[in-house]
């Protein structure tokens, strides 16, 4: 299960370097765009798309990254 979860944020980080384009910040997006790169991964995570669950589990795989570097670094300070 653990590697599976690897694999999967693996492919959404591949994917996403791969479909940027080189661009950087907000020029990639509308100018009328309000919803932030999370959430719109996170209403594509929620849709039948085929490969939101990959999105979703990504998701939740990054956030929980954040929580342990965080908790490391409360520790350390």
């Amino acid at each position: 299960m653990n590697r599976t979860i690897v694999w999967i944020v693996l492919g959404v980080a591949l994917t996403v370097g791969a479909c940027g384009g080189g661009r950087s910040g907000k020029a990639g997006t509308a100018a009328g765009d309000t919803l932030t790169e999370r959430q719109r991964d996170s209403i594509l995570a929620g849709s039948r798309i085929p490969g939101a669950r990959g999105v979703g589990a990504a998701l939740r795989a990054a956030d929980s990254t954040s929580a342990r570097v965080r908790a490391s670094d409360s520790v350390a300070q």
